[in-house]
C-alpha cells in the first residue's frame, strides 16, 4: 500500500450520507477552488453510492486547503473523513494490483520486448565496434614494430649509417 502514489489533487472522502449526492458533494468543496471532478462510485447491486467518494480540485493547495477544513467536519449529519486519494486499483496486472486493466500489461510487455531487442542489437554492435578498433590498434603497433626493425635492418645495409652510428656512439662515450 506505501508503494502506490499518492494523487495530491485528488482527495477521498468517506462517511458520506445515503442523501449525499455528487452535486451536493461538489457544493460542499467548492468554497476551497477549482474542482475538476466529483466521482461517488456506486454499488453495483444497489445503484447507490458506497458512502464514499472523490473530489480532484485543479490545484493541489485547494486540495490540502479542503483536507485541512473537511477532515472531521459534518455533512448531513455524517462526520466526513477526508484524506489524499489513492490511485484506483484494478485487479489483475503483472504486480497482482494495478492501476490498469490486465489487457495494458501486453502492450507494456510488447515494448519491454523490443526494447530489449534493441539493447541487445546495440551492444553486438559496440562488441563488433570495439573488436574492431582493438584490431586495428593491433595492426598499428605490429606495422610500428615492424617499421622499428626496418630501420635497424636498413643501419646494417647502409655502411654509411653504421659509420655515422659509429662516431655518434665514440662521441656520446667521450
Amino acid at each position: 500500500m506505501a508503494n502506490l502514489a499518492v494523487q495530491k489533487n485528488t482527495l477521498y472522502v468517506g462517511g458520506l450520507a445515503e442523501e449525499v449526492n455528487e452535486a451536493i458533494l461538489h457544493a460542499a468543496f467548492i468554497p476551497f477552488g477549482d474542482i475538476k471532478d466529483v466521482k461517488t462510485p456506486l454499488d453495483q447491486a444497489t445503484q447507490k453510492h458506497r458512502s464514499f467518494g472523490f473530489v480532484t480540485f485543479l490545484e493541489k493547495e485547494d486540495a490540502i486547503q479542503a483536507m485541512d477544513n473537511m477532515d472531521g467536519a459534518e455533512l448531513y449529519g455524517r462526520v466526513l473523513t477526508v484524506n489524499y486519494a489513492l490511485p484506483e486499483r484494478i485487479k489483475g496486472g503483472e504486480q497482482g494490483w494495478a492501476a490498469q486493466p490486465i489487457w495494458a500489461d501486453a502492450d507494456t510487455w510488447f515494448e519491454r520486448q523490443q526494447q530489449e531487442e534493441e539493447m541487445q542489437r546495440l551492444q553486438a554492435e559496440n562488441r563488433a565496434a570495439m573488436q574492431a578498433a582493438e584490431e586495428l590498434h593491433r595492426k598499428k603497433m605490429a606495422e610500428d614494430r615492424e617499421g622499428e626493425k626496418e630501420e635497424d635492418s636498413e643501419m646494417k645495409d647502409d655502411p654509411m649509417a653504421r659509420a655515422e652510428a659509429e662516431v655518434l656512439k665514440q662521441n656520446n662515450s667521450s
